[in-house]
This record gives structure tokens, sequence and C-alpha cells, in this order.
């Protein structure tokens, strides 16, 4: 089980230093929505450079042109990228084909998709290597946490990995390894943290245990 760090509501200058503070229990450095809209591609690169032994996911959120966004990630130096559940079969089909190219991995966000089973099939009859999980921040806010999603999921596929986001912390993380995702993704958990490495730490060591 891996611990994806999610950088979102940040700055280039922070996040580096972020990551550098807690880059010991980490697996991947997600480069969020929120990053990507502000600063393209360049975290991508940045952190790829600063830590090479990293993963690291630019979380795009495709929903046209698969191939096309996909590729701009990847010759950054991605090595996952995210493209949404509820688009079209022939952008997820352009991702795989972008991933395959460059020996990256596809995540499927599957926020706001009606039929998980139907269509989690669907997703590894194209060929993804994640689905997840991803309730979103006015979801939560409305009260709803990915446990009920991630439950199904975890029934439901057959090949594909597991990913998982949405407001996790540790208090929270038991309720989630008992379903085994192969990644736990944590932002505000760490990001937000009056002590980010102690929280990052306590994180990683729950996962690992």
């Amino acid at each position: 089980m891996k611990l994806q760090l999610a950088l979102d509501d940040i700055t280039m200058e922070k996040a580096v230093d972020l990551v550098e503070n807690v880059q010991e229990f980490i697996d991947v450095i997600e480069i969020g929505t929120p990053m990507v809209i502000e600063y393209g591609m360049e975290p991508v690169r940045i952190m790829k450079k600063r830590f090479p032994n990293k993963e690291i996911l630019a979380d795009l959120k495709i929903m046209d042109a698969g191939f096309y966004e996909a590729k701009e990630a990847l010759e950054a130096g991605a090595d996952y990228i995210t493209v949404l559940g509820v688009t079209d079969n022939l952008t997820i089909k352009g991702c795989v084909e972008a991933a395959k190219e460059y020996h990256a991995k596809v995540v499927v966000d599957m926020i706001c998709v009606d039929n998980l089973p139907s269509r989690i099939r669907k997703m590894e009859e194209l060929g993804v290597d994640f689905v997840s999980v991803h309730v979103g921040v006015d979801q939560q806010a409305a009260g709803r946490t990915p446990l009920d999603d991630l439950k199904i999921m975890s029934e439901c596929v057959t090949c594909a990995k597991v990913s998982v986001a949405g407001g996790i912390n540790v208090e929270s993380i038991p309720s989630y390894k008992a379903y085994n995702p192969d990644i736990v993704i944590v932002g505000s958990g760490i990001t937000h943290a009056k002590d980010s490495k102690e929280a990052a730490k306590a994180i990683h060591q729950a996962i690992k245990e």
C-alpha cells in the first residue's frame, strides 16, 4: 500500500519545501488539479527533477483530447495521469495509448460515476491501470466519505488497482485499510496539519503496519 501526497492549494515554493520535509514517508507526489491550473506542467518537471526517486502523478482530470493532454504531462515526466470516468471511452482509450507509449499508468477518477460496477468493468476492458475512489471537497462538506464507494469498488475490480481519496487523515486510515486499497491519497491531512512531517510519518506508519 502506497501513500500519495496530494498537493492542491499550495504554492510551488511551499510544495517543494513540504515534499523535502516529508519525502521519506511518501511514495507518490500528486500535482493536484489546482496546481495544474495555476502552474501548468512546471510542477511535474520540478518535482521529477528534485525528487527523482518518487513517482509523480499529474491530476489532469482529462475530459477530452485524451492522447494529447495525457502526452503533455507524460512528456513533462509524470508517471501517472488521471482521466475522468464519466468521459467518453474514446478519450480514455487515448490516455491508455499515450501511457503505453511513455511506460506510464492511467488512473481513472470515478468521481460522480453513477453505476460503479458497470463502469469499472468497462475501464478494465479498456486497459486502465487504476480506478480511483474520489469524493470531492464539495461532497465532503455535505458529509459524504469515500468508504461506501471503496467497498463497492474493492468488490468489483478484477485486474485494475484501486486508489482512494477524499478527506483521509490519520484517524480515518484504519477504516480504509480494511478494504486494502493499493494507494491511499492524503492531501490536507498532511498539507494543513500543524506538523506536516509528524502527520505524514503517522499516516505512513498506519498504512505500512
